[in-house]
């Protein structure tokens, strides 16, 4: 921390990485409306307007040296952002000082700034999303044939294997990163559309010419790094507030799937199955020596949660703008935007860790498989003993009779399962004991698992890891 007297977000402090924290900083934010004020420039002279290249020269050579403290106290007179750093930028540009901001309104440089942020956060957040699932899908090749056991309503049930549980995490991933590649695709900018979205200033300073308003727009939009087809097609003052609400939707379906991975990994380090990495002098109590808390998961479902509900912000503020613009959106958005991105970014950092460590307990899940399996193997069994001649209702209701016996000596006495052995006893069944111990072979109950990991891996994530090859690699430190 740099500062203890005052609030610090944990977003900075803890948990966001630095280059998300870049991207919402003020240095980025203004230089970003310098930007768009130095394109504003170079396109309203190259239609025509008296703005020469010296000015836009001067404007371009001072869009990193801003003087915060001037801004700030013009702010405390003119009680005005836009115009506070309007003021700051002509005092470091005296030449273009008359020109900046020519025929703009407040939302030219704010709007369009925060669309580009979160073009380039969007950016932030796919190319780790990419390497986690990545990660995972690596890890569910090299898991897909370990049977485990799998879980209805948290009870055991039919056997799956490590790796397609791994595929199911991965799948969700999947929708986010379709969802998020779909919103970077279709993501506007504001343009240049004036106080109330009808261009009317920009048809006074072009003397009613409209092809070249249109042409304004498009060579701002194509400076910024926007195909001129990115451009809202109308607007109020604003770009939709619902953009937001779409944005940050899909930072809440990229937090629902790491949360949904990280309460199935705590509750299979509950179990002992798998842990996430543990590092050598890492303490996971500071009562319980012994511990191995699962601090890395409970900090995804915590985060997570966060975002979740964080996502309503958007939707309120969208739902309650006036016509064609208000106020009441600011305060909320420039909060909310932010801290959903900085907290998905958390959120990955944790991930690309926690997937490039996974520990497996091959021999405590084949226990866990063991202790259930002649429960699972029950319908095998019957088949058996009808193929023997038996009477496939009078031996389902023995199975039931003995399935309850054995499941009272696991639950009330702590024994260990004795239903093979009661099965084994019974003549009714005919069947021997190796004969038993050739079924229970815990691979013969995965079904399909194996092969659907592979058909998954190669046909719905391998096109896109070699689609995204670029980005593979990401590595994340934690924090704290």
């Amino acid at each position: 921390m740099s500062n203890y007297n005052s609030y610090e977000s944990p977003f900075c402090t803890r948990y966001a990485s630095k280059e998300m924290q870049y991207i919402f900083s003020a240095d980025k934010k203004f230089t970003t409306w310098r930007r768009l004020w130095v394109a504003l420039a170079r396109a309203e002279m190259n239609l025509g307007l008296n703005v020469t290249q010296e000015q836009v020269d001067e404007l371009e050579a001072n869009v990193e040296n801003i003087d915060y403290k001037v801004a700030e106290e013009r702010e405390k007179i003119c009680r005005h952002d836009v115009m506070s750093h309007v003021y700051a930028y002509g005092k470091a540009c005296p030449n273009a000082e008359g020109i900046i901001h020519l025929g703009a309104t407040s939302c030219y440089v704010g709007d369009n700034t925060d669309v580009i942020i979160m073009r380039d956060a969007l950016k932030l957040i796919k190319k780790k999303l990419v390497s986690v699932i990545a990660q995972l899908s690596d890890f569910a090749m090299k898991y897909k044939d370990m049977p485990c056991l799998a879980y209805t309503h948290l009870q055991p049930a039919q056997l799956t294997t490590v790796g397609k549980r791994a595929t199911l995490w991965t799948n969700e991933l999947l929708m986010d990163l379709q969802d998020l590649d779909f919103r970077l695709e279709n993501l506007c900018l504001l343009g240049s559309k004036g106080t109330t979205g009808t261009q009317a200033s920009f048809k006074e300073l072009f003397n009613g010419d409209t092809s070249k308003v249109k042409e304004l727009e498009k060579m701002i939009a194509e400076e910024m790094g926007f195909n001129p087809k990115n451009v809202v097609p109308v607007s109020g003052q604003t770009y939709s507030r619902k953009v937001d609400y779409q944005v940050v939707s899909v930072l809440c379906g990229i937090a629902q799937s790491c949360s949904k991975f990280s309460n199935d990994m705590r509750i299979l380090q509950s179990f002992k199955e798998m842990e996430e990495p543990f590092e050598k002098g890492q303490i996971g109590s500071s009562a319980m020596a012994y511990k191995r808390n699962p601090m890395r998961c409970e900090r995804i479902t915590s985060l997570a949660r966060y975002i979740m509900v964080d996502s309503l912000n958007p939707a309120f503020t969208s739902g309650t703008q006036w016509f064609e613009r208000t106020l009441d959106d600011s305060a909320n958005k420039r909060i909310s935007v932010a801290e959903a991105f900085l907290g998905v970014d958390a959120i990955l950092n944790i991930m690309l860790n926690v997937t490039d460590g996974l520990v497996v307990y091959d021999k405590v899940i084949r226990q866990r498989v063991m202790n259930e399996l002649p429960f699972m193997a029950t319908e095998n069994i019957m088949m058996d003993a009808v193929k023997k001649g038996g009477n496939r209702q009078e031996l389902h209701e023995q199975i039931r009779k003995y399935s309850m016996m054995a499941g009272e000596q696991v639950k009330v006495y702590g024994n260990k399962n004795n239903l093979c052995d009661l099965i084994v006893a019974d003549p009714m069944f005919k069947i021997t004991q190796k004969e038993i111990d050739d079924i229970l072979v815990p691979e013969n109950f995965t079904g399909l698992a194996p092969q659907q990991v592979v058909e998954f891996i190669q046909e719905c994530v391998k096109p896109i890891l070699d689609a995204n090859k670029s980005l593979l690699g990401e590595k994340a430190e934690i924090n704290v």
